[in-house]
């Protein structure tokens, strides 16, 4: 799959920071086909889906993203935020597999 025109690729190979490994991951992995990438706070649904696609030959179905609001902590006396993070539920289309450890094709 080639990555769309109006993206650049050096701005695609940016979009995802991190994929996300819990059990809630997981859960919705093995359940809906969904994988969750933690992505840059000004990335946009179709960037996203044009990222994973060149990044991991596959499939997009949709992509349904969200705005987590960093934690108050403290530390000693002084009071901090720990940073906004955005994340990213990526479906992948059915009979499609993300394959983390770059084993195979």
């Amino acid at each position: 799959m080639k990555s769309p025109r109006k993206f650049n690729d050096g701005r695609l190979s940016r979009v995802l920071v991190a994929p996300i490994v819990s059990e809630k991951a997981t859960l919705l992995a093995d359940k809906h086909n969904q994988v969750l990438f933690k992505v840059l706070r000004d990335a946009t649904k179709p960037e996203i889906k044009a990222a994973v696609e060149l990044m991991f030959k596959v499939e997009v179905e949709s992509v349904r993203t969200l705005q987590q609001k960093g934690k108050a902590t403290r530390f000693g006396r002084s009071i901090g935020r720990r940073d906004h993070a955005k994340k990213a539920y990526v479906s992948l289309k059915a009979g499609q597999a993300l394959n983390f450890a770059g084993e195979g094709a």
